[in-house]
């Protein structure tokens, strides 16, 4: 049997997974509605809290479907699908991905249309592996740090915030610098031609390109936001996401095509 990332086979194996993820999702529902029966609830209200939970996950869900789109070229389709559909994002899989193909000694890029089955399986076990210590670790570690959060809130609430904002902002740094990794690089000029130590030849600007895209999702964010607040639309906050993945992705081709970020 002949491999392809958008084998049929695999498209069966996924679809049996997101099937029983959403058995589960259906599940608990159906046990959550029959609970609140049973304790007099109101069932106008929970049934109108299904139907805006429904329509307000439509938002979300086109984040996900860029994720997948963007991630298809050299994964497929299938392999996205599964993780961004179960447990994953794009800011995680497509960091996973890439570093997986960089310890073959490949770009992601590079595999678009020509991936074999041992590179595909390399991949996709880094991807799913790596994501699985967090699963693991909630249950073991998750009671007892959030026990710890919450007695240095009560001894002293204004440091308790501080530290909780400072391990999210570690979180998101640790993805902030893979946009500036190419400006870290040392480069050796040629021919107004930029060698880094793979060899890989770019432009002298083609670092900048994730960098300005970066800043041009984040200042559409920030435009969002001062529309929330100065207009008081607060239905925006459910597409702010979505709205800034898509035009930051609009942005970068203008960027790459005028600073050069295409390996030579």
């Amino acid at each position: 049997m002949e491999f392809h990332v958008n084998h049929p086979l695999l498209f069966v194996l996924v679809g049996i997974v997101v099937a029983v993820v959403l058995a589960q999702s259906v599940y608990f529902l159906v046990k959550a509605v029959r609970r609140a029966k049973e304790k007099g609830m109101d069932m106008t209200k929970i049934k109108k809290t299904i139907r805006s939970a429904a329509i307000f996950t439509i938002a979300p869900a086109v984040s996900i479907v860029i994720a997948v789109i963007s991630l298809s070229q050299s994964l497929g389709i299938a392999l996205p699908w599964l993780r961004l559909s179960v447990v994953g994002s794009l800011s995680y899989e497509a960091i996973a991905a890439a570093n997986a193909a960089s310890g073959m000694g490949k770009t992601l890029g590079e595999f678009a249309g020509n991936m074999d089955a041992s590179s595909y399986i390399t991949i996709a076990i880094v991807m799913t592996l790596s994501i699985m210590v967090g699963i693991w670790l909630v249950p073991l570690l998750g009671k007892k740090i959030q026990g710890g959060l919450v007695s240095f809130e009560k001894k002293d609430a204004k440091w308790s915030g501080l530290l909780q904002n400072a391990l999210f902002i570690g979180m998101i740094s640790a993805f902030v610098g893979y946009v500036f990794c190419d400006l870290s690089r040392l480069w050796t000029s040629e021919n107004g031609i930029f060698t880094n130590s793979k060899g890989e030849s770019f432009t002298s600007t083609s670092g900048l390109v994730p960098v300005l895209v970066m800043v041009v999702s984040a200042l559409l964010m920030a435009v969002c936001g001062l529309l929330m607040k100065k207009l008081k639309w607060k239905w925006l906050s459910d597409y702010a996401l979505p709205i800034s993945m898509v035009l930051g992705m609009v942005a970068a081709l203008p960027l790459t095509s005028w600073l050069g970020g295409a390996i030579v």
